[in-house]
């Protein structure tokens, strides 16, 4: 049964102040508005459940990722209701998504069980050394402290309440503190249920994970500055990304700000595979494009190819595939009006032709395509920016050498993709060592929507992709975000955590 309230301490604790949800569909959720008052308390019992969970062995942290995840699936059909009627997403895309997060939690466990994360390092004493001893050192990496994480519009689940920035910090030996996302509050307090029936069946203090609701933004400032936080995980836009940020640096102690705000992942349709399958290229960056109603960090918002009859022919399969996707329902009423605000910039930029419209209302979104010249679109810095939705830019280059500065002028992005074929590999060879200074990933004959969850992933770029090029926010190595190395000098060895000595 939901309360609409917080959960602090193990608690499930209200407001003086309250809110109504905007659901897709059903009835409003009137839901707690927290502020500093409850991210103070919220806070400060994550700070005293550090030291006991930190000092956890890593099987029993494991254990406990484990049991989050059994009892999210547990409450699957209630999580998949609730979520479905706030976001307006389907049963299928929800249940994809649950499986998504309690793989995460899952794999996570796998992860610290294996022990290697620790990145445990021996310089063995030299006593005899000349012209002096060399002492006993010893390293490994070590938590945080409390982690502030910021749920996100596009994925209720799995970059949400248990999500990878919750599951990894939890498996780092961090305790956390969540900021609910006001599109689904519901869904969020489902699952920090969750959460709390495993911290009990553990034997955890309660004060290992929080969630906060709120749907302003004292809340969100009140956490990121906070004495007692010691790093923040978002994924989110441009806008309040960089203000939270900016707030993190401008702290007495600033803390880093692990954010991920987005990206226009261009696709490079290179010659020879534009010439043999430019239709079926084309047929699959719509589906791409619109998949979700383009509601993906990964969304792939351009197209670059060089210009000619294949292009032309790319841009009316491309447009033939899009006119048959009929309206999906938006996140929120402010992402679909976000969406309509973009629509109407791109439409209006000189130099770009419109190559498909179509009618979009209140909450619904419907696919749109622009096309624009190498040369304008490279005069244009506003059309390199996000839209948030299913819109797309095809870009015609003159020639590779137009192609090759598109690239390099291109923002930093979460994927860079390469269609290609055996003729195109010097064209490609030309423009990799500019895309490896771009993107996070680099996919080749593929499309960028949907994020493997494994080992190797990296789900971050160059800013404005991410505030922390040297991050992921998917797969295990998002682990290293809240950890710390420290270095152990000739200390006795019962002095020492357990996984060192």
């Amino acid at each position: 049964m939901l309360t609409g309230h917080h959960l602090i301490a193990g608690q499930w604790v209200a407001s003086s102040d309250s809110a109504l949800s905007s659901p897709a569909s059903g009835e409003a959720l009137r839901y707690a508005v927290g502020g500093a008052k409850e991210i103070d308390q919220a806070v400060t019992a994550a700070e005293a459940a550090f030291p006991a969970y930190a000092a956890l062995s890593r099987e029993a942290r494991a254990q406990f990722l484990d049991s989050i995840a059994a009892e999210i699936e547990a409450r699957g059909a209630e999580i998949t209701a609730i979520g479905s009627a706030e976001t307006g997403l389907p049963a299928a895309r929800l249940e994809g998504e649950r499986g998504r997060t309690t793989g995460q939690l899952r794999l996570f466990a796998a992860h610290i069980r294996d022990g290697a994360y620790l990145d445990r390092r021996l310089d063995a004493a030299q006593p005899d050394r000349q012209p002096a001893p060399r002492p006993e050192i010893r390293m490994m990496q070590r938590p945080l402290g409390p982690v502030a994480v910021f749920g996100a519009s596009n994925f209720p689940l799995a970059f949400s309440t248990a999500g990878g920035d919750t599951a990894s910090a939890l498996a780092a030996g961090c305790t956390v503190v969540v900021k609910g996302h006001p599109a689904h509050p519901g869904t969020g307090e489902i699952v920090a249920q969750a959460i709390d029936a495993a911290i009990k069946s553990c034997g955890l203090p309660a004060g290992v994970f929080n969630l906060v609701q709120s749907n302003g933004r004292e809340a969100g400032e009140a956490l990121v500055k906070h004495p007692l936080i010691r790093a923040v995980g978002f994924t989110g836009s441009l806008g309040g990304g960089r203000a939270l940020f900016d707030l993190c640096a401008q702290r007495p102690e600033p803390i880093p700000f692990f954010g991920e705000l987005g990206s226009v992942n261009p696709m490079f349709v290179l010659p020879a595979a534009l010439d043999a399958r430019g239709a079926a290229i084309a047929s699959g960056w719509a589906g791409s494009l619109t998949m979700g109603a383009g509601q993906f960090c990964t969304n792939p918002g351009l197209v670059v190819l060089i210009d000619g009859p294949e292009a032309e022919a790319f841009t009316q399969a491309a447009t033939e595939a899009l006119g048959k996707v009929g309206p999906q329902t938006m996140l929120t009423d402010g992402i679909a009006q976000a969406f309509r605000a973009g629509r109407d910039r791109i439409a209006a930029t000189a130099g770009v032709r419109e190559v498909l419209t179509s009618t979009c209302d209140l909450r619904q979104a419907t696919p749109y395509a622009f096309e624009v010249s190498g040369a304008d679109w490279l005069a244009n810095h506003a059309l390199g920016e996000e839209v948030f939705g299913p819109l797309g830019i095809i870009i015609r280059a003159k020639d590779a050498a137009e192609m090759a500065a598109i690239a390099a002028h291109l923002e930093g992005q979460l994927t860079c993709t390469l269609h290609l074929d055996a003729a195109d590999h010097a064209q490609a060879q030309s423009l990799m060592p500019v895309l490896e200074r771009k993107a996070g990933r680099i996919l080749a004959n593929g499309f960028p929507t949907g994020v493997e969850v494994g080992e190797a992933q990296v789900h971050g770029g160059p800013y404005p992709a991410s505030t922390n090029f040297g991050a992921t926010s998917v797969g295990t190595m998002a682990i290293r975000r809240w950890l710390r190395p420290v270095a152990y000098q000739n200390l006795p060895l019962d002095l020492l955590p357990a996984d060192l000595a």
